[in-house]
């Protein structure tokens, strides 16, 4: 490490993780997390993000009314939503998991306490456009996953994983899972 980045920590990391749904669920978890300085490029992006676009409704992850949860997090739906039902589970159920993956980050120690002000989040995350139309939704199991997930993604994401050498290590063992084409 440069003695600039030692000067700079917590810059930009950027982790993602994905959690599957129990059985018969769409509510697979999917988060892409960026973390960071507010004063550097992800708070940039951050603030970039409070300019909304029709369909990517971006949201301040809260715990509750008035409890906006630190480091301040933004969320951002990976697609267009349609119709109030929708939204309502992006600011509801993920909205909230979202928060308090977040804090208890800050709980356990995988996001430093005392940089709570100084950092923010970025998180994009996947709401299956089947799930605001499924009877049987879970919102339970669609905490869950969005939770597990988020707080994965934050770990994994301070932790700079997977590293490079990982990912040079596993390149002919590991292929995307849509990967029909090799």
């Amino acid at each position: 490490m440069t003695s600039h980045h030692r000067a700079l920590p917590y810059t930009f990391h950027a982790g993602e993780a994905t959690v599957l749904a129990a059985e018969g669920q769409f509510t697979d978890a999917m988060p892409e997390i960026l973390i960071g300085r507010v004063d550097g490029p992800v708070g940039q992006a951050f603030a970039n993000m409070m300019a909304q676009s029709k369909g990517h409704t971006a949201m301040f992850a809260i715990r509750a009314c008035n409890q906006l949860v630190r480091p301040a997090t933004i969320t951002v739906p990976k697609v267009t939503l349609k119709d109030m039902a929708n939204i309502d589970l992006f600011g509801g159920v993920v909205q909230s998991a979202t928060a308090d993956a977040v804090l208890d980050c800050v709980i356990e120690g995988i996001i430093p306490r005392d940089m709570v002000d100084e950092l923010c989040v970025v998180s994009l995350v996947w709401i299956d456009p089947r799930c605001a139309k499924d009877p049987n939704l879970d919102k339970k199991d669609m905490y869950r996953t969005n939770y597990e997930a988020t707080k994965l993604a934050l770990k994994r994401a301070l932790a700079n994983e997977p590293t490079i050498d990982e990912l040079i290590a596993n390149r002919e063992t590991i292929r995307h899972d849509m990967n029909d084409w090799s």
